[in-house]
């Protein structure tokens, strides 16, 4: 699309993280190393539990980030960039296809966004990775001194996603119907539905039942390595 003076719109590509870019879960992941490295803290189990009582994954989200207060930002960081040094070099840490996809969207000249449940500190390292430049996430509230309160501004999960990139494209003069969206849960679907180029990633029942009604793209979900894809 071109505007009335002659200058072409941005085109944006927003993709969802966990599951979507990355072949798991970051705040699950990132929780099993930071307790091995504070082994006062709770196994990684819990987190499975709770969701099986706790459907909501707003709820969820808040829970999972009460568990870093009082925690310096500066060591959170310290600790994910470590962790997404380890965990990068799995065979199997990425989704195939997502990585394809943003190695061209960037080379056809597009803007790639990350849009994340997880936070900053795990999404900065592939981020930088794969010089996404904005990452639109759950923020963490900082208190005095750097530490971490626990709680979060808001979790960036099913209608803030979508918020969010509407909001995006409206900050970049970007035309809706030209832009990109990549997400393979439910909780993506707001975001999948702001766009004019919607591509579900996986198998998610509910999300295919869309993308047949609607005529959307369908992703594989198969895993590999990052320089297979990204090169």
């Amino acid at each position: 699309m071109t505007t009335v003076t002659g200058t072409r719109c941005p085109t944006l590509a927003f993709f969802d993280v966990d599951e979507t870019l990355i072949a798991e879960k970051s705040m699950i992941e990132f929780w099993r190393h930071w307790s091995h490295l504070h082994p006062d803290q709770v196994a990684t189990d819990w987190l499975r539990a709770e969701a099986a009582v706790t459907p909501d994954r707003e709820t969820l989200n808040r829970g999972y980030y009460r568990r870093y207060a009082g925690v310096a930002l500066a060591d959170l960081e310290a600790a994910g960039r470590t962790w997404y040094d380890g965990y990068r070099r799995g065979g199997a840490a990425f989704v195939r296809s997502a990585l394809r996809a943003v190695a061209a969207h960037r080379a056809a000249g597009r803007e790639v966004v990350l849009v994340s449940g997880s936070m900053r500190p795990l999404l900065a390292p592939l981020a930088a990775e794969l010089a996404v430049s904005t990452v639109v996430c759950t923020e963490l509230v900082v208190g005095p001194g750097g530490v971490l309160t626990g709680e979060v501004h808001r979790p960036m999960i099913g209608a803030a996603k979508g918020e969010a990139v509407v909001r995006v494209m409206r900050e970049r003069g970007a035309d809706p119907q030209d832009c990109f969206a990549y997400g393979d849960h439910e909780s993506d679907l707001a975001m999948l539905r702001a766009v004019g180029n919607p591509v579900v990633v996986g198998d998610s029942p509910l999300l295919n039942d869309e993308a047949e009604r609607f005529g959307w793209s369908v992703a594989s979900a198969r895993r590999g390595p990052f320089r297979s894809e990204s090169t």
